[in-house]
This record gives structure tokens, sequence and C-alpha cells, in this order.
């Protein structure tokens, strides 16, 4: 026992002495003052922490920065996870291979992650539930022995609402960040058109990427030597430069050079005989409903687009198109055939144009076959032909339009029911030459939504619909004449400043309109943008009335939309990515709703536009 008690109390004995050996020899050896050197060369390796330069250095899928609430300084990050996106915000940073780092940040929310991956080690994270004010959270990790990047981010979690981040930092021995490229040479410009200049320059040694300046603005980001600036005003002259980036940074910009945009083509009216403004407007040709039947004759003539509702299908899926005019038991005041045939040729004397409208809220059309895409061609260039029209008008609504699962890229479609339309459609075009007149009407969820979620997602489970209709305009940017997406009996829909926009005020035509004429990345992939069209094919979507759909905004609200997007007044919250007096006008549904109204749409876009 006692030589048992003697044995176990001599390592205890020693433990002082060696603490006083090590510490001893560690002084001499003046290692003591290097680890506390190393500790004071730590930094901050975090590029814009703060988010004081707005997203400079980072990567975020539904981010911007706010002026409240913040932590420190001026801005904060705010990201709103939607759908199948958790609204991470990232950034890589240049890290010592087996060094040690901490890594620190503010966030406000509930469900808020703060982690580091690609550590060479353990991936590290940390998380708060709920954070009604600032808390901070922090951890740490060794990178491993051959690390010299780590990604750092923040996320929220699917579901729930934004987030706010603010003050993020990693400390520790900062990486070899290399040198930024040099500037680029070589820039000059290719084919200029009406509203858009082609690029190009010589590749720099040791760049990752290119950022496109306009006038002094960084418009884009693309890893070639070219591109081509889109979303230009005719009849102007715009600047031009560049510069290379890669981890390290970016360069010096480089040489600037200008170009002036082509004019548009027939005296503003475009290949579509339209005046520079139009008002398109949908006729009740095939039903009565509270507001009345409207005859032909009596659509006056600031209507310069007057589409017939509706030509409906026999069934969903056969293709088969009829157009049925409103019966005399439901419309007693309806014109004959013969009357309502010579009303559309003396509205076209008059220079507007008649189309068919293909679809509706009760039209259902699935094109699932080719057999049904050649019915769809026959029977709709029967009606065309029958009345004399001048075009068709596509406003495929509901179930129409669907993506399968694995189609995934708007430029190149497979899903049948979008092929076949795209075809017919083509064809239709061929059929009737130049001087056909195609316009389309899709609900936002088709359209703009796509900036978030296209069809099932990368994961599944999304409503297959979103963003169907992108395929089929970009297909057909080429033939169509204007695309008026319905800005009513919508959702909430996020805008190209990450925020959620909602009917009932200018704010939500600016934003959906810009959307249009900037483009955007197709379910926030930086890599797959959706192109803008030309103003001059595009038109806003408005209700003529309150009885005539969700969403219909005063005329004062109609004006500010069209003083914002056309004169860059009047704004309000949105800033748009450009200012565009092209646009080429408003559309609502319907004649009929603005005859019962004592015309009111009608005759503020007189005087609009004068």
């Amino acid at each position: 026992m006692e030589r048992a008690r003697l044995e176990s109390a001599r390592p205890l004995a020693r433990r002082p002495l060696v603490t006083l050996l090590t510490a001893a020899a560690l002084a001499a050896s003046g290692l003591t003052a290097l680890t506390s050197a190393a500790r004071a060369a730590d930094a901050d390796l975090a590029r814009n922490g703060g988010f004081e330069s707005a997203l400079d250095g980072w990567t975020c899928t539904a981010g911007t920065t706010v002026t409240s609430p913040v932590h420190s300084g001026a801005t904060a990050l705010k990201a709103t996870p939607a759908g199948a996106d958790n609204a991470r915000c990232a950034q890589t940073v240049s890290v010592k291979p087996d060094s040690q780092y901490t890594l620190s940040g503010y966030v406000q929310g509930t469900y808020v992650y703060l982690g580091a991956s690609g550590t060479g080690t353990t991936d590290v994270s940390t998380w708060a539930q709920s954070a009604p004010d600032w808390q901070q959270l922090t951890t740490t990790f060794r990178t491993g022995p051959s690390t010299t990047k780590v990604t750092i981010y923040t996320h929220g979690w699917y579901g729930t609402g934004a987030y706010h981040a603010d003050d993020i930092s990693l400390t520790g021995p900062g990486g070899e960040t290399g040198q930024p490229p040099a500037a680029p040479g070589g820039l000059k410009t290719g084919s200029v058109t009406s509203s858009a200049v082609a690029l190009s320059w010589s590749p720099v040694p040791g760049a990752t990427g290119y950022a496109v300046y306009r006038d002094g603005t960084r418009v884009s980001t693309v890893t070639g030597t070219s591109t081509t600036v889109s979303g230009l005003t005719p009849s102007t002259a715009y600047s031009f430069q560049v510069t290379a980036v890669n981890d390290a940074g970016e360069s010096a910009r480089s040489v600037t050079v200008t170009a002036t945009t082509a004019q548009r083509p027939d005296d503003g009216g475009g290949s579509s005989g339209l005046p520079a403004h139009a008002l398109v407007g949908y006729l009740h040709a095939s039903f009565a409903n509270g507001s009345g039947y409207t005859r032909m004759a009596d659509v006056p003539d600031s209507w310069d687009v007057i589409d017939l509702a509706f030509g409906e299908p026999t069934s969903v899926t056969s293709g088969d198109i009829r157009f049925e005019r409103c019966p005399v038991a439901e419309c007693p005041n309806v014109e004959s055939d013969a009357e309502f045939k010579a009303a559309i040729k003396a509205k076209q004397a008059a220079g507007k144009k008649v189309l068919i409208s293909i679809g509706g809220q009760n039209g259902q059309v699935q094109l699932t076959s080719t057999a049904a895409r050649d019915k769809f061609v026959s029977s709709v260039s029967a009606i065309i032909d029958e009345y004399g029209l001048d075009g068709l008008d596509i406003d495929f609504e509901g179930h129409s339009l669907s993506l399968n699962a694995d189609d995934t890229d708007f430029k190149n479609p497979k899903t049948p029911v979008i092929v076949n339309l795209i075809s017919a459609v083509k064809t239709l075009k061929a059929k009737y030459g130049d001087d056909f007149v195609l316009t389309m009407a899709p609900e936002t969820f088709f359209v703009q939504l796509g900036y978030q979620y296209y069809g099932t997602g990368k994961w599944g489970g999304q409503d297959p619909r979103a963003g169907a209709y992108l395929p089929v305009i970009h297909a057909l940017r080429d033939d169509l004449t204007l695309l008026h997406v319905q800005d009513y009996n919508s959702g909430s829909i996020m805008g190209l400043d990450n925020q959620y926009h909602s009917m009932g005020g200018a704010d939500f035509h600016i934003a959906m309109t810009d959307m249009l004429l900037t483009g955007f990345p197709v379910a926030g992939d930086a890599n797959n943008v959706f192109p803008p069209l030309r103003p001059d094919q595009v038109a806003i979507g408005m209700p003529a009335s309150t009885q005539a759909g969700n969403g219909h905004v005063s005329s004062a609200e109609v004006n500010k939309a069209l003083n914002c997007l056309t004169k860059k007044t009047d704004c309000g919250s949105y800033a748009t990515h450009g200012t565009w007096p092209d646009l080429r006008g408003l559309m609502t549904w319907s004649i009929n709703w603005d005859r019962y109204s004592n015309w009111e749409f009608q005759k503020n876009f007189d005087a609009y536009f004068g």
C-alpha cells in the first residue's frame, strides 16, 4: 500500500518541474516572443464583413443591404429565404495551411447560420435558433496541411423569414493572395443595334473573369472576352470599360470606348406597324359578363390592338381551337357576323390591329403531341382567315404550360407542350409573313417568378409551372411584337432588388417591367440569364377597373409607373436599371370593363401620351 501510494505521487511531483523547464526552454529559445508576434499578425481576412460596400466580395442568392437594423456602421446584410433557397451569402478567403482561425459575426432573425467549408479538416458551423436582437456567433477551425482557400458563409432556413448579418470576421494568418491582374487591352465595339452594343477585348493572364462598365456603372460580369450590353436606348451615346478580376481583386479599368446606338426603324413604330406608344385591350367577343357586350364598331379609336377573347380548344389536349361569337341570348346587342367582319376591316383601315387571343382563364391548351400541334396551326389559321385578322395573342393560363422535371434550361426546352407551342407559332409566323402580329399575355407566375424558381427545381417539389413561359418568350423573341405580362391577380413577386413586391401601386409595375427590360438570372443562376427584351416589345398589363381584376391602381399610380420607366422620375423605393422612353405602352383587361368605368383607363392613356 505504501509503495503504491509513493509511485502514484511521483507524477504529481514532476509536473511543476516539467512546466518550469518547458517555460524556461521556450523563453530561452525565443519561441514565446514568436508566438506572440504571430498572434499579433493575425488579421481580419473577411472582405467587406460589415457590408458597408453593398455586397462587394460576397455571392448571395437572395441578399441585399439595408440601413436598419445594423450592428455597427451604416449598413448590414438582409437575406430572405424562399422555397428551396436558404438565402446563402458566401465568400472565399485565402488562408494558410495547418493554421488556426476564428470565424465570428453578429446575426438577427430566426434560424441564422454562420459557418466555414473547405477547411481541409472538419467544416464547422454555428447557428442561432432565435435572435430577436443582435447576437454574436463564433466558431473556430484549423486548416488542413494543403488548404489555401476556405469559404465562409451565412444563411437562413427554408420557409422562415428574412435574417440579418453584420460585422462578419475571420481572424488568423493571411494566405498568399497574389496580385490582381493587369487591365484588359484591345477593348473594341462590334455590332451596334438600336438597343445593344457588342464588346470584345484581349485575354488577361491570371484573370478568372471580367467586369463590364457602362457609363461608369458596373453592369455585368463575364468569364469570356466578349459580351453584348443590351437594354439600351436608341440614338444614344454610351461609354464602356472593362476590368479583369481574380481572387486577389480587380484590375484598373481599361481604356474607354464609345458607341452610339442606332435609330429604331420605321420612325419609332418598328416593323409591327404599331404607333410608338400603343394601347392594347381585350374585347369580350365570345361571352358576356357584368361589363356588358361591346360591339366592334363601338370600340374607340384610341385602342391600337384589339384582342378578341377568346379562342378555346374543343378539349385540353386536342389543339383544335374554336372561336364562337357571343350568342344573342347572352348578348342581346351582338352584331351579325357580316357586321362584325366589316367592323374589323374598318379598324384595320384606320391602322388598328385585331388579333385572336387563345386561352384565357377557362381555355386550357396543352399541345402534348405533334398531332395537337398541327391541329392548332390549322384551326388557328382557319379563324385568322375567316375574320381577316392580323395575328395571334397567346394567353395560356392555369395548367396550359408546365415543365417536365428534367427540363432545366430555358434556352433548350424539351417538354412537349413547350416545344410544340414554339413550333406551332413559328409555323404560323412563316405562313403569314413579317406582318404577322404576335403578342403574349402571361401571368407573373410564369415569367418574373422565374427569377427565383424554374420548374420543379434542383431538388424537386416546386410547382412545375414556375417560369414556364420563359422558354416560349425566348425562342420567339425575334418574332414577338409585344409581351404584356398580366401585372394583376398576382401574388407577391421578388424583383431584382431581392425584395418582394405586391400589387396595388406603381412600385409593382415598375419592378416587374424593369425585370423584362433588364433581364434576370433564372432561378438565381448568374450563368443562366434571361436576356432583356427591347422596350418597344414591352407593354404593362393592368386591370381597367376594380371590377376587372385584383391589382387595379389609380390613374395617378399608372402615371408614376410610366414616369419612372420612361423618364426615371416618380420611382419611389425601387431603383430601375435603366430608362426606356421607347416602352411601347399599356395593355388592359379589358375594353369592356373600361367602357363600364366611363373609359377612365383609355382617357388617362390618351392624356399621358398626347
